[in-house]
């Protein structure tokens, strides 16, 4: 009897518990609170860093150069206005070898674990070989560039490179996208999941993080996990954070709570932005400049002008080469030069992105030192910028897909070419575009449905190495890092992604060129700019001669677009040198220590 009136008293002590913490969220003060849209998008799966599928954008997403460090911190920090890389977990600048095949990197002293255990060497090690272990986005992402790490004393390591068959590194560029693009996770907290799940590698890969509804990973970032649900996700200030160390921030970041409501699209994002609920959106905003010159509203972008944000990327129409029709590379070139690009970037980016006319497609963004690395003149007969519908039907009736039959829709091996463009549901930029590309097939011939599933269902399906669910399937290659265009063209085009699981590193269609994989072996060794520049004007020949992906538009790698009603000195084109990396991604985090409330 004792033991049952005990279990009641501690049920209803964890009910009102549970209470108090809806009550809580639901009263968390508003100008103590950032508020994002655009970034998370359905429930958090997990908290666990070196998981896979997670859905966590708000603790676990970024890339190369940008990641979110929120809760896990990288070792550097890249910042895409300057090109350099600012330390973090890092104590001072990193250290080359002499010939490039060894990254050293030392750990600040006042980096800690919010349990106040100290960040180490160890840690860095014990983060890339669990990924390795797991074949996790850590892992799969770096594999071919880093040999190993070694520990030289607690707060030094060593990062090794690959080796070619000539002795020279892999890819120096790639070790210092390792250092910006990395969490890093505790080591010890590693050990013990390993220990609970032994050889279980599928477990430990959805292990989510939570033990009885607490979170239980160790972090080292700014935040922790307050609270989360099918409709939020709130973050809230470690206050013990290292980081107010004189040694980095030296104080704490100005809001003490991050918080995302799961909106249903885009629409009901924008509608919260405008009505103040949101502060930072990073979503596309049709006409974003309506809503300060018409509509009046205390909104800001990056830009005052267009495009408003920086246009480092290029979402991308992915072929899935596992279905044998989209093996034909004149299949793929006719839908891609018949697609309206210029539709596109009207009514999808309402003209904030520039024209493929004015900067004809290629592997490199429209930034000017991208476009000096290859050869224009070399390429322009095989560039496009769209609405050839004639000679996509041309090139098709040439490769002998036709219309057998009569019907109006090409055959192939005597059955109805039948596709979809596929991306997910309320990301309304990105279903305009689809929708495009889907009228570009009716118009040659081929039948193209839109499928626009959640988030959640999309990132599942395409990021496996053998999905024949999505035909057409969009996604953005790298933007901005150390490594560009290198990392981006290697994404788009190595075959080192082929039949990986959990692939969020590239080639989602499931290409291969052998002669592609041996150019971007050399380039990472080549040092003369002719030869590089040679090097790139053939990768781009063949990316522009098969087509296994097309370019849909240039875009920000991030929207920023600002609310400042509560908040205000968000990055701008100052001179304050804070990229607009949705004030989380990289040194954009650098926006959390200067922002301000209105009135003050």
């Amino acid at each position: 009897m004792k033991k049952l009136v005990a279990l009641l008293i501690a049920l209803a002590m964890l009910l009102a518990c549970v209470g108090a913490l809806a009550e809580t969220v639901t009263e968390i003060p508003r100008n103590e609170t950032l508020y994002f849209a655009g970034q998370q998008w359905g429930t958090v799966a997990s908290w666990n860093p070196i998981g896979v599928n997670q859905n966590n954008s708000m603790a676990i997403a970024g890339n190369e150069g940008g990641y979110r460090t929120l809760v896990w911190e990288t070792l550097y920090m890249y910042n895409p206005l300057d090109g350099g890389l600012y330390p973090l977990l890092a104590d001072g600048e990193y250290a080359w070898n002499e010939d490039m095949t060894e990254l050293t990197v030392k750990i600040k002293e006042a980096a800690k674990w919010n349990d106040g255990t100290p960040v180490t060497a160890d840690d860095v090690k014990a983060t890339w070989d669990v990924g390795l272990y797991l074949g996790n986005s850590t892992g799969n992402g770096y594999k071919d560039f880093v040999a190993g790490i070694e520990v030289i004393d607690a707060k030094t390591l060593k990062i090794v490179s690959v080796k070619n068959a000539e002795g020279a590194p892999a890819n120096p560029l790639k070790l210092l996208d390792f250092i910006s693009g990395t969490p890093i996770v505790q080591g010890a907290w590693i050990e013990s999941v390993k220990a609970a799940f032994g050889d279980d590698v599928a477990a430990i890969q959805t292990y989510t993080g939570m033990e009885d509804g607490a979170f239980v990973v160790p972090h080292s970032g700014p935040y922790t996990r307050y609270y989360d649900d099918d409709q939020k996700v709130i973050l809230v200030r470690d206050d013990n954070y290292w980081g107010q160390d004189a040694s980095m921030w030296g104080k704490l970041p100005v809001p003490k709570y991050i918080g995302h409501a799961m909106y249903a699209d885009n629409p009901a994002g924008d509608a919260a932005l405008k009505a103040g609920e949101v502060d930072v959106s990073q979503q596309f905003i049709s006409n974003v400049q309506d809503l300060w010159l018409k509509d009046e509203l205390p909104i800001s972008t990056y830009y005052e002008e267009a495009p408003y944000g920086l246009c480092l990327t290029m979402p991308t129409g992915w072929y899935n080469l596992n279905l044998p029709v989209l093996q034909i590379p004149a299949v793929r070139k006719a839908i891609a030069i018949a697609v309206d690009y210029d539709a596109i970037i009207a009514s999808a980016m309402t003209n904030q992105s520039p024209s493929f006319a004015d900067v004809p497609r290629s592997l490199m963004n429209p930034t000017p030192g991208e476009q000096a690395l290859y050869d224009h003149e070399a390429v322009k007969d095989l560039q496009w910028a769209g609405l050839d519908i004639e000679g996509a039907k041309a090139m098709l009736d040439e490769a002998g897909i036709v219309d057998a039959d009569g019907d109006g829709w090409r055959e192939y091996n005597g059955e109805k070419i039948s596709l979809n463009a596929v991306c997910p549901q309320g990301w309304t930029d990105w279903e305009a575009s689809m929708e495009i590309v889907a009228a570009a097939g009716e118009k040659i011939g081929i039948e193209i449905t839109t499928l626009f599933p959640t988030a959640d269902q999309y990132y599942t399906v395409f990021t496996s190495p053998v999905q024949t669910e999505y035909a057409i399937f969009m996604w953005s290659p790298a933007a901005a890092s150390p490594s560009q265009p290198w990392g981006r063209v290697y994404g788009l085009m190595s075959s080192s992604f082929k039949g990986i699981e959990n692939n969020w590193s590239g080639n989602f269609g499931q290409y291969e060129n052998a002669e592609v994989d041996e150019i971007l072996a050399k380039i990472p060794t080549m040092s003369d700019e002719n030869e590089i520049k040679a090097a790139y004007t053939r990768l781009v020949e063949i990316y522009l001669t098969e087509v296994p992906s097309f370019s849909l538009m240039y875009r920000p790698s991030v929207f920023c677009t600002y609310n400042e009603t509560v908040w205000t000195n968000f990055p701008s084109d100052d001179g304050r040198n804070i990229p607009p990396l949705d004030c989380t991604d990289g040194y954009g985090i650098a926006a959390l220590y200067d922002l301000e409330l209105v009135g003050e």
